[in-house]
């Protein structure tokens, strides 16, 4: 908790003023118990309704000057603790983008949303609970015995018994239940993800029947949080009686001993209220700071989460080449070179012993059309990742532009690339806003444009808005062939160099994806282009097929020269229908 302090520094007027006035508040209530006490001695005691009246004044004086001072720590803590939750989840908002798809696909979506929002709303109210109660609390357990003690210093040793016992009986219960909210985090993070999984694949569980299968495993596990919570709810509910026994008791004994007091003459009647109004204080007080110590421990475990997230440093460093770089680069033969170059790729995912691909090996030349093709798990999707550097490659050199693809920076690096990937993303928004995410400043004529190539004109023109329609989130009120090609309308609104086709087209018809195909050569010249397909006509007219076979290259070449000397490819035709004609060609 200590290491996230550093976002209070831009509030330290707050941190400081807030305790502050809510010392100055405990202050005010230490000394209200004397002023009744004088009430009942002299006023009540020698009927100088006078007296009374003035004093009536002080603690109305008393108690306004409080509510003040407790709204002014109020603000206070709102305003730190909202500042403080702000800034945090902007860092690390910041830091998660910062980190590559490796390092996310370790600690899981659902994991880095309820840190980002449960966790940080955790530390939110620990914030505010220091600035509001941290300084108050044990003031007020402290002042109140200190008080006492200054009226009946025999007396006060009921104080002194009380005030161990009870933080003893608090201690107990504090530790038996920590671990208990630590377990109950991870279960709620598996109701997050168990929610998240039965919200984006409503239409799947729907489709195959499994409603009652995934609402018992929700039940399950929010049956298991449950248990938790009704665990930790005895080891509370012993609390208050436990600690309320003690106290009542010690009222007891202080109005039993002040009796006794009262009658030697060692005490007056309105101090022996006094005391019973500090033993109240005190009690009050130490289940403020119960409380406070089950915050607090719901806080360190938050976080060690939110620190576990910005102690993953992105293992994958940006290179400094920018497009100013490039742009100097101009004109001397550059275009010759190959755009892209593989010298020996091999990758494995983060937390697993085998490759996903191996010795991989081609160069792809400028204004090339490179199909890619294999069955499924062949390492198609994971090949075209590695070239925009989603992923960096366990092993080999991968060259843009004969330049090491790490020598760049990322944004330098992406702006070459469009990329409409195999699984469809669309935003909230009109179709105008999701084609603008790729080009800020796209123009209506490059809309057109993009969407006249994509094969979406036909739909867009029968919607009421047109390009300023509206997308649900992920594109729900459109079909998979719209989503897809949208998708593909993004990827060429800003004319990259090189367009990456990652099985984007499989929901398209044949006659579309034909169209598709024709836009892109017709319209697209001097485009590098690669296409993942697991369809052989798709990329039967590419200037060069690679054949992707359990992550290794199966063959390299043309159509025709494929079909003679590469057995996976010639099994991949035979098995599709249309193919088998041209297999003997």
């Amino acid at each position: 908790m200590l290491r996230l302090a550093r976002y209070l520094k831009h509030y330290k007027k707050e941190v400081i003023l807030g305790p502050f006035f809510k010392l100055l508040e405990a202050i005010f209530e230490l000394i209200v118990p004397l002023v009744m006490a004088s009430i009942i001695d002299t006023g009540i005691r020698g009927g100088d309704r006078v007296y009374v009246l003035q004093r009536g004044g002080i603690l109305l004086l008393l108690g306004t000057s409080g509510l003040i001072f407790a709204l002014i720590c109020q603000y206070s803590a709102s305003k730190a603790s909202q500042g403080f939750g702000t800034m945090v989840r902007n860092d690390l908002f910041s830091h998660i983008n910062s980190l590559s798809h490796g390092e996310l696909d370790g600690f899981g979506t659902n994991f880095l949303i309820t840190v980002i929002t449960n966790d940080v709303n955790q530390m939110q109210l620990a914030v505010a609970m220091l600035i509001r109660l941290v300084v108050r609390a044990p003031f007020l357990v402290v002042g109140a015995i200190i008080m006492a003690m200054l009226l009946d210093l025999k007396l006060s040793i009921v104080f002194l018994v009380v005030a161990p016992l009870v933080s003893f009986i608090l201690y107990w219960v504090m530790k038996k239940s920590v671990p208990f909210y630590k377990v109950r985090q991870k279960v709620l993070d598996r109701i997050s993800m168990i929610t998240r999984e039965n919200l984006t694949g409503a239409r799947v569980i729907r489709a195959f029947s499994t409603q009652d299968k995934e609402e018992k495993r929700f039940e399950d596990t929010n049956e298991e949080a449950a248990q938790i919570a009704i665990r930790v709810g005895k080891l509370s509910a012993i609390l208050n009686p436990a600690t309320f026994t003690i106290m009542n008791m010690a009222i007891i004994a202080i109005i039993w001993f002040g009796g006794i007091q009262v009658d030697t003459g060692h005490l007056t009647q309105g101090e022996v209220i006094a005391f019973v109004n500090y033993m109240t204080q005190i009690s009050l007080a130490l289940v403020v700071v119960a409380n406070l110590v089950v915050i607090f421990t719901k806080a360190g475990a938050s976080a060690t989460r939110i620190n576990q997230v910005f102690d993953t440093k992105p293992h994958m460093q940006e290179g400094k080449v920018t497009i100013e770089d490039l742009e100097q680069e101009k004109g001397d033969g550059i275009s010759q070179k190959p755009i892209i170059s593989l010298r020996e790729i091999y990758f494995a995912y983060p937390d697993s012993e085998e490759y996903a691909l191996e010795n991989i090996t081609f160069d792809v030349m400028p204004g090339e059309t490179i199909g890619i093709i294999g069955g499924t798990g062949s390492g198609k999707s994971t090949l075209v990742n590695l070239l925009p550097r989603l992923y960096d490659a366990t092993k080999g050199e991968l060259l843009i532009n004969g330049l090491d693809i790490k020598e760049y920076s990322y944004d330098t690096l992406r702006r070459q690339f469009g990329i409409a990937p195999q699984k469809t993303v669309l935003f909230s928004g009109s179709i105008r806003d999701n084609l603008r995410m790729a080009k800020e400043d796209a123009t209506d004529e490059e809309i057109r444009r993009a969407i006249r190539i994509s094969q979406s004109e036909e739909f867009v023109e029968t919607l009421s808005k047109g390009y300023d329609s509206e997308i649900s989130q992920g594109g729900k009120n459109l079909s998979g062939g719209q989503r897809q090609r949208l998708t593909i309308a993004r990827a060429l609104i800003r004319n990259p160099k090189i367009l990456i086709l990652d099985d984007s087209a499989s929901a398209l018809d044949y006659s579309t994806e034909a169209k598709l195909r024709k836009a892109l050569y017709t319209e697209c010249g001097g485009m590098t282009i690669i296409m993942v397909s697991q369809r052989a006509g798709s990329i039967r007219h590419a200037d060069k097929i690679i054949v992707m076979d359990d992550g290794k290259i199966a063959g390299i070449g043309t159509h025709n020269q494929l079909i003679k000397s590469c057995e996976v490819y010639r099994e991949i035709c035979h098995s599709q229908p249309g193919m088998e004609e041209v297999t003997e060609a």
